[in-house]
């Protein structure tokens, strides 16, 4: 049997920007060892498969679906930037309008919109939360990253943030400290697996609703994420929480500059609904 896999990129219109993510619309029959061997043959970070919804599942028919998310080495709960490549190259099929995705994380709603001829998805999170990381667990992440503390901005506290995924969100003092990235792979995916953490959040604070970030990611086999709408909403829900932006905010996270590959994510936050709203715009890679 032959799979098309298809190959978009996230939170870019520009193929050389963004994330790049694996897309198959059709992944009946594909079992587990299968949807892993495709994904660390295309060695993205993450590679998303599509099947037919679960019975009960609402949304329009033809428009709701069953997604799984596999890195190069192991499947991941739920993906933000595959889930936006995905929902663009739905949207380029059947049409802007609403997306309903079954994933193992919960159920995300997902709007694509068209603007100019550009495809623009925007999913909606699982309800979020926040938690505190233990003193050792912290001091081994830092260690891991060869980050002094001295170097992180206090007004960031570490915590570890879920949306969908959990992530450690670390904020650095200094662009530079950000800028700066080198460290033991093996031993922050060690403590990564331990904790259960899909990527380590690092940001620093450009402007009021203005950040850039970063995403080690040893757990999925890569040193780093280009763009991680996951943690980008795991990363709102955190802000919110600690009284960091307003309850209504639009935030502006600029990630994969440091990895030439620049991409923009927009994270929606909305008084009364504990969820985050990602999106970005996609589009296909040749080739």
């Amino acid at each position: 049997m032959t799979t098309e896999v298809l190959r978009y990129t996230a939170f870019s219109g520009d193929p050389a920007g963004g994330n790049p993510a694996g897309v198959v619309l059709d992944a009946a029959g594909l079992d587990d060892e299968a949807m892993l061997g495709i994904a660390a043959g295309l060695g993205y970070s993450e590679t998303a498969f599509l099947t037919a919804p679960p019975e009960g599942l609402e949304g329009e028919p033809g428009r709701a679906f069953t997604v799984r998310y596999f890195s190069p080495k192991a499947e991941v709960p739920f993906c933000g930037h595959a889930t936006v490549a995905t929902a663009v190259a739905l949207g380029e099929r059947i049409g802007p309008g609403e997306l309903l995705l079954a994933t193992r994380a919960g159920t995300v709603p997902v709007s694509v919109t068209s603007r100019d001829g550009r495809l623009r998805a925007t999913l909606t999170s699982v309800e979020p939360h926040t938690e505190e990381i233990g003193a050792a667990d912290l001091a081994e992440a830092l260690a891991a990253l060869d980050w002094p503390e001295a170097d992180l901005d206090p007004a960031f506290p570490p915590r570890i943030a879920y949306a969908g995924a959990r992530h450690l969100v670390l904020g650095a003092g200094t662009r530079a400290r950000l800028a700066d990235l080198a460290y033991d792979f093996a031993r922050l995916e060690a403590l990564m697996r331990r904790l259960d953490l899909t990527t380590v959040q690092l940001v620093w604070r450009a402007g009021p609703a203005e950040f850039h970030v970063r995403d080690p990611f040893p757990v999925g086999g890569v040193v780093e994420d280009p763009a991680t709408g996951a943690a980008a909403a795991a990363f709102g829900a955190y802000a919110r929480e600690l009284g960091l932006v307003p309850a209504d905010a639009v935030l502006t996270l600029h990630q994969g500059a440091d990895m030439g590959r620049p991409g923009v994510i927009t994270v929606e936050l909305r008084a009364g609904d504990p969820r985050v709203r990602v999106g970005g715009e996609g589009t296909p890679i040749a080739g």
